[in-house]
């Protein structure tokens, strides 16, 4: 009989949550120029924008009206003839011209409003918030997409809380047992081929069966019969007491005390009722020690062949024929 300690499978816990980057949002403008002259000169900026971009799609050079950089010229000179200062704020960071009008400020950088775009899809950011990433910006939809991390069940972007387990990421929500769904609470997990299990479950489906009650086995074991056994399950299966000795006989895969044993094999002493281990006299269709074999009336010993039989009891010729004859 040999006892060990049982070590089904090492458990871990998940990581704690990690955040994820959060959005940025872009500066307002530094400049208090007087409003009519930021409208207007972005208005101006905006329609030569917009001109450009026709001409591209039409497929005409790219080149923006000289007109409209004259009207901004003259505009500009207009207003200093009349004491009215309407220098560039900066440069935009886009189109490398001076911005005139409206100046958006984000990433230690200036630009014209409709220049800071998503560097994935385009889309303006304005003055909603955006991802930074090796220097350029990102729309939230975008930059999740592009470079958070993947929920290994649901392989989609983890946008806030991150849970690490099994060299893999999570959601949170969606790290739970491989078989009931239940997520997992302190008492952690267990892993199996790759996959995560509670402690109930795995034990269910996993752990090691007693051979005497057919339930886990989750401390201290017995190895016996080709399987292991619960200690106190491991007892004559007849009478259900336990090996004191350490010794047990086995008889088609349980284990019996040696009476129960014998008496299952039918190598019970009919005279004392006990084991008969070494040499063994049968009569009658029962078994004897010899020192049992003996006249049920003058107690003498029999030797096979010169004993009487009478009812369940044997006799000596002489004791047979004055008792029955």
């Amino acid at each position: 009989l040999g006892q060990k300690p049982q070590h089904p499978s090492l458990s871990a816990v998940p990581s704690s949550p990690i955040p994820v980057p959060q959005p940025l949002i872009p500066s307002p403008p530094p400049t208090a120029a007087a409003r009519q002259l930021d409208e207007l000169l972005a208005d101006l900026g905006h329609m030569q924008s917009k001109l450009a971009a026709v001409g591209q799609e039409a497929g005409v050079p790219v080149e923006p009206k000289p007109s409209l950089d004259n009207m901004l010229g003259s505009l500009t000179r207009d207003l200093q003839e009349l004491g009215i200062t309407a220098t560039p704020a900066s440069v935009c960071a886009t189109c490398h011209k001076p911005i005139a009008g409206k100046v958006l400020t984000a990433l230690g950088k200036t630009w014209h409003p409709e220049h800071f775009t998503c560097a994935r899809c385009g889309q303006e950011l304005g003055s909603q918030p955006f991802f930074e990433r090796g220097g350029q910006a990102y729309c939230e939809e975008d930059y999740h997409q592009a470079f958070s991390p993947r929920c290994a069940y649901c392989a989609g972007p983890i946008r806030e809380k991150v849970l690490t387990a099994l060299d893999q990421t999570w959601h949170p929500e969606h790290f739970f047992c491989a078989h009931c769904g239940k997520v997992f609470g302190d008492d952690g997990f267990h892993e199996r081929s790759g996959k995560p299990y509670c402690h109930r479950d795995f034990l269910a489906m996993f752990a090691p069966k007693c051979q005497g009650c057919d339930r886990p086995v989750m401390d201290n074991y017995l190895s016996a019969l080709q399987g292991v056994w619960h200690p106190e399950c491991f007892v004559c299966t007849e009478c259900l007491s336990s090996f004191a000795s350490g010794s047990f006989f086995e008889l088609q895969g349980r284990p019996y005390c040696e009476l129960h044993f014998h008496q299952r094999q039918g190598n019970i002493c009919h005279g004392c009722g006990r084991p008969v281990t070494g040499r063994c006299i049968t009569a009658a269709g029962r078994k004897y020690h010899p020192e049992h074999f003996i006249c049920a009336y003058c107690l003498g010993q029999l030797q096979k062949g010169t004993f009487r039989e009478h009812g369940d009891k044997m006799y000596c010729r002489a004791c047979h024929d004055k008792l029955f004859l």
